[in-house]
């Protein structure tokens, strides 16, 4: 199984990103997690270019993002809402024919950041997305300064970031053999 993962945040010593990065430490054997690190090569978004034929960065987007079994977000919260680069990333993916129907979970690093959370929902079920519920997953990693290893070695958050892998990829699989 292959999961992407996709960071709203472009800071290097992002949050969002250290967490992505513990659950593809904390990955189960048999699942692949590849991380999309492309978000801030994406151009503006734009209609004109999307009928012209999308730039070659947008169509490496869609080719992870249809490559996956599924797609776990995160994102920092800005002014009560997601970050711009991130809604952009999301933006290249309406026109897509890999995104809808996607299994996806969101991952929280900030219990505070309520907004971006509902908004990244909101926005998600537009897109035609399969949220799954038991996979979501909020924890207090914000401001503890933790790399992904620190993450991954904490086992009041480790645990919880493999229960989430579990109830995902369970998710997935059921959806997969309910298809066969």
């Amino acid at each position: 199984m292959r999961l992407l993962t996709i960071s709203g945040s472009l800071r290097t010593a992002s949050s969002n990103t250290a967490l992505l990065e513990a659950v593809a430490r904390l990955a189960p054997p048999g699942v692949e997690i590849v991380s999309y690190l492309g978000l801030g090569e994406l151009p503006h978004f734009n209609p004109d270019l999307e009928a012209a034929g999308p730039p070659p960065s947008v169509l490496a987007l869609r080719a992870e993002v249809g490559a996956a079994d599924g797609v776990l977000f995160s994102s920092p919260e800005y002014a009560h809402g997601i970050a711009g680069s991130f809604k952009n990333g999301l933006d290249w993916l309406v026109g897509s024919l890999e995104f809808p129907g996607k299994p996806v979970a969101i991952l929280n690093a900030a219990p505070r950041a309520s907004h971006a959370d509902a908004q990244m929902r909101e926005i998600l079920r537009t897109m035609s997305a399969r949220l799954i519920e038991p996979a979501m997953l909020t924890l207090p990693i914000q401001g503890s300064r933790l790399d992904a290893a620190g993450i991954a070695a904490r086992p009041d958050l480790a645990e919880p970031i493999r229960a989430m892998l579990r109830s995902f990829v369970e998710a997935i699989r059921e959806a997969q053999s309910a298809v066969a």
